[in-house]
C-alpha cells in the first residue's frame, strides 16, 4: 500500500505499479510465506505520449526515491517502448497506444497485472487477459510480445519453480 500511496503521489493519469511486484506478492500470499521475496525493482508503468523523454522517467523515479527511499523503481513510459526496445531485445515493436494494450503486451499473463489506487482509496486492477494465471499459479508466453527463445531463457533466468513450487509453467 505505501508503494501505491507513493505513486499516486506522481499524478500521473494512467499509472500502475505491475508485473513481478504483483506476481510476487500474490505468489508469495498463496504459498503462504510470511517474508515478502525480494524484488529486483519495483516497476512502475506509465502512459504519456505526449512526453517521450528519457530524463521524465529519471525524475519520476528520482521523487518515488524521496517518498518511499530503499525501493528499488525502475519507472517506464510505456509510450515510448517502441523507442529502445529493439536496442534492447533485438527486434522491433510497433508503439503502444494505451497502458492496457502495453501491460496486454508483458511476456507472460501471470504478470500482465497493473494496480493503482483509485481516489476513493480503492485498489484499481488492469488486468487485460484475467486474472486466471496470476490467482492460479500459471506461468503461460505471451505471444503477443515474447518469442519462444526469448520465453525459454526468461523462464531459466527467472526459476520460479525454485520459489513457488505449487507454480506450474506451461512451456
Amino acid at each position: 500500500m505505501q508503494a501505491l500511496h507513493a505513486v499516486a503521489q506522481l499524478g500521473l493519469p494512467h499509472c500502475c505499479i505491475g508485473a513481478g511486484a504483483v506476481r510476487n506478492l500474490v505468489w508469495d500470499a498463496l504459498h503462504g510465506y510470511a517474508r515478502p521475496s525480494a524484488l529486483g525493482d519495483v516497476d512502475v508503468a506509465y502512459f504519456d505520449a505526449h512526453n517521450l523523454q528519457a530524463w521524465r522517467e529519471v525524475e519520476l523515479r528520482q521523487r518515488l526515491a524521496t517518498l518511499l527511499p530503499g525501493v528499488p523503481w525502475d519507472v517506464c513510459n510505456q509510450a515510448g517502448v517502441h523507442l529502445w526496445f529493439e536496442d534492447h531485445f533485438g527486434y522491433a515493436v510497433p508503439p503502444l497506444r494505451s497502458l492496457d494494450e502495453a501491460i496486454a503486451s508483458w511476456p507472460e499473463f501471470a504478470t500482465a497485472v497493473g494496480l493503482y489506487l483509485q481516489h476513493d482509496g480503492g485498489i484499481g486492477i488492469v488486468a487485460p487477459h484475467g486474472l486466471d494465471d496470476l490467482f492460479d499459479m500459471v506461468v503461460r508466453r505471451n505471444p503477443a510480445r515474447i518469442s519462444l527463445d526469448g520465453y525459454a531463457q526468461r523462464l531459466a533466468s527467472k526459476n520460479y519453480a525454485a520459489r513457488w513450487p505449487r507454480v506450474t509453467i506451461i512451456a
